[in-house]
C-alpha cells in the first residue's frame, strides 16, 4: 500500500536504486530500478565492459531524487500516483506469441554463446594446472577479451540494421511522395479547363 512513510526511512532506504520507491509502496517502480542496476553490474562484470558502470550514477541520482520527490508529497497526491514498471514489463502478457519464434535465431545463438562462456571458463580453470605460465595467462586474455569482441560485432551489426533501415524508409517516403512540379501542372490543367467551360 502507498502511503507516506519516514522521512528518515525514506531517505535511508533511498541509497539503495529503488529502495526508497518500495519503501513507500511503490514495489514496481522499485523492482525495476533495482533490476536495472543489477543487470548493469552483470553484463559489466560478465563480459568485462566496464564504461556501461557509467550508467549506474545516472540511475542511482534518478532513483534517488524520485524517492525524495514522492517523499514531500501529500498522502492525498501519494495515492493518485501509480505503481507501474519503468520498463513496460506490466505489458509483457500481451506479447505476441509468434514473437519468440521470429527471433529464435538470435535466442539461440545467444543461448549458444552464454553456454559455450560457461563452459570455456571451467575448462579453463581445469587445463590451467597442466600448462605453462605463459599459455594460462594468454588463454585467460582471450577468454577476457571474447565477449567483448562478440558484443561489440553485435553493436555494430545493429548500427548498420538501423542506418540501412532508415534509408530504405526515407527512399520510400520520397517515392511516395507527389512531385511539385507535377500538381502544378495538374492545378494548372483544371483551371483551363473550367475557363474553356465557361466561355462555352
Amino acid at each position: 500500500m502507498i502511503k507516506k512513510k519516514s522521512s528518515f526511512l525514506t531517505f535511508i532506504f533511498s541509497m539503495l536504486p529503488g529502495g526508497g520507491q518500495m519503501y513507500m509502496g511503490f514495489m514496481k517502480e522499485g523492482l525495476s530500478l533495482l533490476s536495472a542496476c543489477a543487470l548493469i553490474i552483470f553484463l559489466g562484470s560478465w563480459l568485462n565492459i566496464s564504461p556501461i558502470m557509467f550508467v549506474l550514477p545516472v540511475i542511482w541520482f534518478y532513483s534517488f531524487f524520485d524517492a525524495m520527490n514522492k517523499m514531500s508529497l501529500t498522502q492525498e497526491q501519494l495515492e493518485k500516483l501509480e505503481d507501474k514498471y519503468l520498463f513496460q514489463i506490466d505489458k509483457l502478457p500481451s506479447i505476441n506469441p509468434n514473437l519468440f519464434s521470429k527471433y529464435k535465431l538470435y535466442i539461440a545463438l545467444l543461448l549458444i554463446f552464454v553456454g559455450l562462456s560457461i563452459l570455456w571458463n571451467n575448462m579453463l580453470n581445469v587445463i590451467s594446472a597442466f600448462l605453462p605460465g605463459y599459455m594460462v595467462n594468454v588463454l585467460y586474455r582471450i577468454s577476457d577479451r571474447v565477449p567483448q569482441l562478440i558484443v561489440s560485432l553485435f553493436i555494430i551489426y545493429v548500427g548498420i540494421k538501423l542506418i540501412s533501415g532508415k534509408k530504405e524508409e526515407l527512399k520510400s517516403e520520397k517515392d511516395f511522395q507527389p512531385q511539385d512540379d507535377t500538381v502544378h501542372d495538374v492545378v494548372i490543367q483544371e483551371i483551363e479547363i473550367k475557363d474553356n467551360a465557361e466561355e462555352i
